[in-house]
């Protein structure tokens, strides 16, 4: 939709891979609507995942027991945070939708995702206590999570072996993104690709580009443990 911004995260060491082919479909499909589109390609960047004091510019307000919690709490308000974390927050704060596009590492992120996450919605700019889940900072916004498996499909139901696939959305969906205020869309998750053949490949890239011709039709999901787990 004209006039929309997009933050697409995208974490994948090749540009020539599923996901890459994924986040450039995106890309197209909605700048072709007349969105804004940013990506922050997070291994491409050298992005830094790990939460530590460098991520303080000032001084520090207990320096001699460092909690990262606390200590980027306040830095947030001081604005001493590092550029690298203020530039992704400032992202974040202007996009309406974001999406996070990904291989799916352990039932997770791959750690440079994580690492995103840890330190972009930090206490201050994402959260607050008591402002968080449906009263969080960014409840005026979308976010999506389009990742790929390395398992099938019948894989992730009830039945099988790895359990439905919305345990493993939980931690994230749930856990991060809606305790951070996001009304979260449903997630677009691409099964086996390196299973399928080329056309099943051809027609998930087409599935994901069919829906985001819509996406600003959608309403989010209910994030709340019945979706997740059953009544």
């Amino acid at each position: 939709m004209a006039g929309k911004k997009v933050l697409i995260v995208y974490a994948h060491q090749e540009p020539r891979s599923f996901n890459g082919t994924l986040k450039n479909v995106a890309v197209d499909e909605l700048r072709k609507q007349g969105c804004a589109v940013t990506v922050s390609d997070l291994y491409a960047m050298d992005f830094e995942p790990r939460a530590t004091r460098k991520d303080i510019t000032g001084a520090l307000s207990n320096p001699e027991l460092f909690n990262y919690g606390v200590e980027v709490y306040e830095a947030y308000k001081k604005r001493s945070l590092a550029s690298d974390i203020t530039e992704e927050q400032k992202k974040v704060q202007e996009a309406d939708l974001v999406i996070f596009q990904f291989p799916l590492y352990w039932f997770s992120v791959p750690a440079v995702l994580k690492g995103w996450m840890d330190r972009v919605l930090c206490q201050g700019f994402a959260f607050d206590i008591p402002e968080f889940y449906d009263a969080g900072f960014l409840k005026d916004k979308l976010a999506l999570l389009s990742l790929t498996t390395g398992g099938t499909a019948e894989m992730y139901s009830k039945a099988g072996v790895s359990g439905d696939f919305r345990y493993f959305l939980w931690p994230l969906q749930h856990g991060a993104l809606h305790f951070c205020g996001f009304k979260v869309l449903a997630a677009q998750i691409s099964f086996a690709p390196e299973m399928a053949s080329e056309e099943e490949r051809k027609g998930m890239v087409a599935a994901w580009a069919r829906r985001l011709k819509t996406i600003w039709e959608e309403e989010p999901i209910a994030c709340t443990p019945p979706w997740y787990f059953g009544q």
